[in-house]
């Protein structure tokens, strides 16, 4: 029996990359990547927890979306929000993966204080 392809899947912002065959979900890719993506459905498009984006000139790269995905996500879709749990791959694809709306808030903080420092210096 030939062995499945593999893909590459990358995930920005952070880097990290996994080898993939063709129908694996991106939720389950980014597992094996190590990157945490937030899911309490158990990747059955019910929590929304799961959002990625992926670029319009690498759609092509994961599954279409499902008639779940499209009633969840709507006019998203149109921005290339998918659900990780929903999205397989079918390709080499890079995966950006929103970050955390408190380390957002942690990290913009730390960049304030790094820049009054650096004021204060000068």
């Amino acid at each position: 029996m030939k062995p499945q392809k593999r893909y590459k899947v990358t995930f920005l912002p952070e880097g990290k990359q996994t080898e993939a065959a063709k129908g694996l979900s991106l939720l389950e890719a980014a597992r094996r990547a190590g990157v945490k993506l937030a899911t309490r459905c158990g990747g059955k498009a019910g929590c929304l927890m799961c959002k990625v984006r992926v670029d319009a000139q690498e759609a092509g790269a994961v599954k279409p979306p499902g008639d779940a995905e499209r009633r969840k996500l709507g006019s998203q879709l149109d921005e290339g929000v998918r659900l990780a749990c929903q999205a397989e791959v079918w390709g080499d694809v890079r995966v950006t993966v929103p970050e955390d709306p408190l380390k957002a808030a942690v990290r913009r903080r730390l960049e304030e204080a790094r820049r009054e420092r650096e004021d204060e210096l000068w």
